[in-house]
Formats: C-alpha cells, structure tokens, sequence
C-alpha cells in the first residue's frame, strides 16, 4: 500500500506544477488565482473576453448596465449553472436594466445539467470561436480549478462594488468571485436520548450516518480532501484531544494504523487523524442521493437517534404535522460544548465564458447578483447560505431574519431552534466549518483521491 501511494504521491507532484495557478486564499470564501495562470497578465496576453472584463472591473454596476443594454437589447443570452435560481435571478436583472432603459428586451434560457455534466457541457462549448453559453453559476472548486481556470475555459471577473464592499479592489483580489458559501452541517434527530457532542461521535461504532455518496455530489469529496490540510487535520485532533479516556481507547489504533498512510502521501504531522476520520466515515455512512430525502427522514418522530449531514437550507421547507417538526432536530454544533467541526462549506461561483457572446452583459449581471439584494434575492430566503458581500449579507438579514428563526406574518418570531441560523462568521469561527479551498482540494484530488477511492464503503443491505 505504502509502495502504491507513494508513486501516486510522487505522479501528482508533476501533475500540480502543471494545474496549480498561485494565489493564497484570502477573500472570505476562498479561492484560486483569479487568472488561468500563474503570470501577470498583461494586454498583450489577454484574450478580448479578458480584456473586456479588465474593463469593466473598474466599473460601477450602473455603468457595466449600460454596457449591458448597449450590447444585448433584443438579443438571446444563455446561462447554465449548478443552481436552477439563476433562471428566477435573470428577470429581476432586465427589470432592472428596465429602470434605466423602459424599451430593453432580453430573451433568455438558463440550463441546469444534471450529473455533474456541467463541465462537459462548458467544454464543449469553449471549442467555438464564439460560445452558447455568456456565463456561468458552477460549484466544485477542485474540478473549476483543474478543467475550467487553468485551461482558461473560465474568467474570473471581479466587480468593482463587489471588491469595495469587501474593503479590496479587483486587482489586488485573489481567487474566484463566489456568489455565496452553502453549509452542510451535522444534524441529528433529538426525540431519543442520545446527543452529539465531538465530530468524532459521528464516526463512533454502529454509527450511520445519512450523506448524499460523495460519488454522487464530488463536493463532498472535496470536504473530505479539505481535512488533510494541515489546520483541519490539527482541527481534528483537538476534537480527538477533548474525548474521553475510553474513547480515545476505542480510535488510537484506527488513527496509529493510518501514520504510514499519511507520510506516504506527503501530510503534516496531525494527517493520520484526518485519515482516520475519512477512512472511518466512508465506511460507516449511509449513502444517499439526495439531501431532501435524508431532511425528511430525520425530521420525523421515528428516526430517532439518527443523524445525517445535509445542507441546512432543507429544514426549512419541513412541513409541521403529527409526526413531523423541525424541532425534532437539533442542529449538532449549536450544543453547548460541542468540539470538533460543525459541518462543510463550499461556494458557488460565478465565471464569465471566455468565448461568451455577450460578455458586458455577462458582467454586468454577475454585478447584479453580488451587489444587491435583489439580485441575490433568488437564494436569499435560504438558512445556511451566505452572500460574499457583506453590506448585501446584512440588508438580507435584515429582510429574513434568519438569525432569529424567520418571523411570521404577525411580526412574531417562529419558534424553530434549529431555524436560528448563527451566521456565516459564527460558522467559521465557533462552528469551524471546513471550507473549500479550490487550489488545495485540486492539489491533492490525485494523491488523496487515489486514496479515497481504495476505501471499502458501508452497504446498509
């Protein structure tokens, strides 16, 4: 095994020369080099996609408006995305380009593939002189990094409103322009007497919990890799560090006997405990394919003592009734002196086609969305969601309350505990979301991934 990872470990180095771009994350939701590749980009070298973008990152969103309606009044602009929101998100953009100019017409189809072939499709569409598709809304930084950024099938363009919001400017930003951070959190039914209180509880004997199968969503895996860079791994043994006695007894050996793993495939000091962790959550979960089903499983008075890690936006379209609540969840790393990590986050993020069609209005609708509360109105009644720009972050707090359950009709507040989100700077903080970082998660899908790949799965049949 040692032999087999450590020619993996030693393949991958070559390949990361090749597919790491550069560019520390340091925006707050992550993020790779913003270019498709690791060298200052210079006029002579941008492509007239980019050179446009340029342009427009020193504009308002007013001015890229009427950018916009000079270039595609009466025309077709087509989208794709991960989100199916992009679809109610484009009509609030020509009514407010409208504003400006009552006679601008904009027809439009937003696609949605399913499976994962968001990056074929875009692939494919980048051999054209000229695309189909002006801009995309897409997930899973690992793959954007390796098959999107560094290929330069993407461009990443950073709106100037966007940058001032968040106290930087486009140029000295680094990483992808996220349109907002999704959580997936640890949440368990509470109508037994057990509780949660280390994320090394969720891969204890005879646990299962309920995870869409990291084959079925990759960004899943990508949490996975997340845990075997060095903070997340250290992370991991603080948790481990705060259990008791005889539960430390019972996962020292799982984590002694994956030392020589971790060394294999280059990790810092605290990497057998991630290892650990992933080997024994791969083999102990109930795979799923969906993360409704599993909320509406642990939602109901029967399932009890059962878990799942899900995206926490689900709970709130659980209907009340005899046997359903959402106060038969509790929400794990709400528990006072819970340890460990809450949960996963990752973004969707926004890119501009480099062949797009209609790339002022690409970028002007990428503004519209990052910039106000109307255009991030289409995810904004989510929990678990979180804008990328703070002063738009807090007028939607402002509009839903989610850090208050939801009010109801009345002004009153609805009395869910587990509604009551904490906040995106909670979640990071307190919480100790893991978050995607795309470059990380790209440079070690090959030497991790391999790894991954070998472990045996739990088959509930």
């Amino acid at each position: 095994m040692k032999k087999i990872v450590s020619l993996l470990l030693a393949a991958s180095m070559t390949l990361a020369l090749v597919a790491c771009g550069g560019g520390t994350t340091t925006s707050q939701q992550g993020g790779a080099s913003s270019s498709s590749s690791g060298e200052t980009q210079t006029p002579a070298n941008l492509t007239p996609t980019q050179q446009i973008i340029q342009e427009a990152q020193g504009m308002t969103l007013e001015e890229l408006a009427q950018k916009a309606i000079e270039e595609s009044n009466g025309k077709m602009f087509y989208g794709v995305g991960n989100s199916s929101r992009g679809k109610s998100a484009l009509p609030l953009f020509i009514e407010y380009l409208q504003t400006i100019d009552p006679n601008y017409t904009l027809e439009f189809e937003w696609q949605q593939p399913k499976n994962n072939k968001i990056f074929d499709q875009l692939t494919a569409d980048s051999l054209k002189d000229t695309g189909t598709f002006a801009m995309t809304l897409i997930q899973d930084g690992n793959q954007i990094e390796s098959k999107m950024v560094q290929t330069g099938i993407l461009d990443t363009f950073i709106p100037k409103d966007w940058a001032d919001a968040n106290g930087t400017t486009p140029e000295e930003h680094e990483g992808y322009l996220p349109l907002q951070t999704l959580n997936k959190i640890f949440m368990y039914n509470n109508t037994g007497s057990k509780s949660y209180d280390n994320c090394w509880d969720f891969v204890a004997e005879g646990e299962h919990g309920l995870f869409m199968d990291i084959d079925s969503e990759i960004v899943g895996k990508n949490f996975l890799y997340m845990l075997t860079r060095d903070d997340y791994a250290a992370m991991l043994k603080e948790a481990f560090e705060a259990l008791s006695a005889e539960e430390q007894a019972y996962f020292q050996p799982a984590i002694d006997a994956m030392a020589s793993d971790a060394e294999s495939l280059g990790l810092g000091e605290n990497g057998k405990y991630a290892l650990a962790w992933i080997k024994l959550w791969v083999g102990s979960y109930n795979a799923q394919t969906d993360d409704g089903p599993i909320c509406n499983t642990l939602v109901d008075q029967s399932a009890t003592d059962q878990f799942g890690l899900i995206v926490y936006s689900k709970l709130r379209s659980v209907e009340e009734s005899a046997s359903v609540s959402k106060n038969n969840i509790t929400v794990a790393a709400y528990n006072d002196g819970y340890t460990g990590m809450g949960g996963y986050g990752y973004c969707h993020y926004l890119f501009v086609t480099d062949n797009s069609p209609l790339p002022w209005t690409a970028c002007a609708f990428i503004a519209y969305m990052t910039c106000t509360a109307d255009g991030f109105s289409a995810w904004g009644k989510d929990i678990g969601g979180y804008s990328s720009n703070p002063a738009v972050a807090a007028e939607n707090e402002e509009i839903y309350h989610h850090q208050t359950g939801g009010m109801a009709e009345d002004g009153t507040t609805v009395e869910f505990a587990a509604l009551n989100d904490h906040g995106y700077d909670w979640w990071v903080g307190d919480g100790k979301l893991v978050l995607e970082d795309p470059e990380y998660c790209a440079s070690v899908s090959f030497t991790v991934g391999s790894w991954i790949e070998m472990l045996d799965k739990y088959s509930a049949g």
